[in-house]
């Protein structure tokens, strides 16, 4: 996560809070207001009535005796928003409406067609009607005619049709869910002939009315954007909302940018994503910014372009069909609470909370996590570099060398083990997202760590060989102190330089240091080991006493690591990796 160039959100549940309400009701090219429902005709609502008591998966329960009080609704938050709408505001009773009619075929809601109808027989008289639901353009194109406030039967022709465009293009432009209901009265003769359980009648439909739902953007959700893009990562909104909706959403939330909403390239529909040819695809993928009306093999198509050019993605998703673009992504990110089992088990990481704002959290502790891992191998390097060559030096020239084979070991346990947990516990600092991201192909040792850890690593070798070499006669003592003391100062300058290896271009290492406890801690436990080894295990270790003299020309030796990483750290280093220089393909 911590290398990712671009996150493909969902909007419902994740840029939003999920928690719809209706807050606009068109009947004809008249909006209705709260105080105004009152004026709607009677038949006009009890066919909305019967549209949403029957064309639903939601559910209305009501305990006996606590009015509108107890009233639990179920389903998902478009039906759940939906139901308490026509209970409150139409006076709906759910199981009278069922009670009156039978359903007689269903046709459930799908993301190609984002519709659902149902075919049902009124108790009354037997008559046969059909009842659509579904995106209010969709609906539309389905109409002929439409009731206006009066309950009237009007023609929808080309100039009215525009108007409830207009109508509809208005609500989207406010953030809001635009839902259709639509309906026909079948006749008995179709009914008789068998066919129309099989198919649902589907044009020449009275549109019933248009309802707006508002779903919050949730708190924060634009800051964590802005920190993301800050930080170099591309926000790409894919939702099943039509164009207006979305680009409201977007445009509220931080991702698309207010000046730039006209731009037709940043905004597309996932149908026309998807019938580019493979050439179009490849180079609009990068320019598009919000995908409206997808479908979850949209979300995929895009996954699999931009991956193609290059970038490292993360996906959000909640539903089973969200499974192959979560399998596809770099990152796969599931809903803790609105994500299915089968989008889960498909996924990296679940995010608990459905929030956005986590995955922006992801993504620092993501680059933290990198940067952690980057600092232990620049301190690694340096601890085996300097080791191999001092002992290889050593030798080639004099036959022996002056770190044993336990005090190798003893290296490798206090550096690799302790040396690890003190780097890879450091928390997130806030330049991690002033970078811009790794990326794919960037080397994880670079430049930068190049020159830290060679630096650091000459400085030991240098002073150590001379330790080798002259220590005797500089310090007056025999061979075996002396190679306590290039022992002692070798392990020395790694608790020293373990500070240097927190920041990798910062001169300043000790910023932040006082909230890392544990890191204090394992430095200190390190120096009371060390202690031990040298003044207490003499015959395991191989070493000798040293006194306070020697110990403090050791320790002021390693010190000076201090002073060299913050003046090496003034040099710059070019962004070029330094192997990309090598020809390899001159050695083939």
């Amino acid at each position: 996560m911590g290398s990712a160039t671009t996150i493909c959100t969902d909007k419902t549940g994740t840029l939003t809070l999920n928690r719809m309400t209706v807050t606009k009701f068109w009947l004809g090219k008249e909006s209705v207001e709260k105080d105004g429902y009152s004026s709607i005709s009677t038949n006009v609502l009890k066919l909305l009535r019967e549209a949403v008591s029957l064309n639903t998966t939601g559910s209305v329960y009501r305990p006996i005796n606590l009015g509108t009080e107890g009233l639990e609704f179920s389903g998902s938050p478009t039906e759940k928003a939906i139901l308490s709408w026509a209970v409150m505001e139409l006076n709906m009773e759910m199981e009278r409406v069922k009670q009156n009619c039978s359903i007689l075929h269903v046709e459930a809601f799908n993301s190609q067609k984002k519709r659902s109808g149902v075919l049902m027989k009124k108790m009354v008289d037997n008559s046969i009607h059909v009842h659509w639901k579904g995106a209010a353009e969709m609906i539309l194109a389905m109409c002929s005619h439409y009731y206006n406030l009066e309950g009237e039967v009007t023609l929808l022709d080309h100039l009215e049709r525009k108007k409830f465009e207009e109508i509809i293009q208005g609500m989207a432009a406010s953030s809001l869910r635009c839902i259709a209901f639509a309906h026909k009265q079948i006749t008995e003769a179709n009914d008789a002939s068998g066919e129309i359980q099989q198919t649902l009648e589907d044009r020449n439909l009275i549109l019933l009315g248009i309802v707006g739902l508002k779903d919050p953007c949730r708190p924060g959700v634009k800051k964590a954007v802005e920190d993301c893009q800050y930080a170099g990562v591309k926000i790409k909104m894919i939702t099943g909302d039509n164009v207006f909706t979305a680009r409201a959403i977007a445009t509220e939330c931080g991702i698309l940018k207010p000046d730039l909403e006209a731009n037709d390239e940043l905004v597309v529909e996932g149908v026309k994503f998807r019938n580019y040819t493979d050439e179009e695809r490849m180079e609009k993928v990068d320019k598009i910014v919000v995908m409206a009306r997808s479908s979850p093999f949209d979300k995929y198509l895009m996954v699999k372009c931009l991956k193609e050019k290059g970038h490292v993605v993360a996906v959000t998703g909640d539903g089973t069909n969200d499974a192959p673009a979560l399998k596809e992504a770099d990152i796969g990110l599931s809903m803790g609470i609105q994500g299915t089992e089968v989008a889960k088990e498909s996924s990296d990481i679940v995010i608990l909370d459905d929030n956005f704002a986590s995955v922006a959290t992801v993504l620092t502790w993501g680059r933290c996590v990198y940067s952690n891992i980057q600092k232990f191998i620049q301190f690694q390097l340096t601890v085996n570099v300097a080791a191999l060559v001092i002992n290889f030096v050593a030798a080639i020239s004099a036959g022996e060398v002056p770190l044993t084979a336990v005090q190798l070991l003893w290296v490798n346990l206090i550096m690799d083990t302790l040396g690890a947990l003190a780097l890879a516990t450091e928390r997130p600092a806030k330049d991690l997202m002033d970078k811009p991201p790794v990326g794919r192909i960037e080397p994880l040792i670079t430049n930068i760590m190049w020159r830290n850890l060679m630096s650091q690593a000459l400085y030991q070798i240098a002073v150590l060989l001379t330790l080798q070499f002259k220590g005797k006669s500089i310090f007056g003592v025999s061979e075996k102190v002396n190679d306590t003391l290039i022992f002692n100062t070798f392990v020395l300058c790694q608790v020293f330089n373990e500070f240097n290896a927190r920041k990798l271009e910062r001169k300043n290492v000790f910023e932040g240091i006082h909230r890392n406890k544990l890191f204090l801690g394992i430095i200190g436990v390190t120096i009371i080991l060390q202690v031990v080894m040298v003044e207490f295990l003499k015959r395991f270790a191989n070493t000798e006493r040293l006194n306070w003299g020697q110990w403090g020309a050791c320790i002021g030796i390693a010190a000076a690591s201090w002073p060299i990483g913050w003046i090496i750290k003034c040099i710059p280093v070019p962004d070029r990796p330094v192997f990309s220089y090598l020809k390899w393909n001159n050695f083939c």
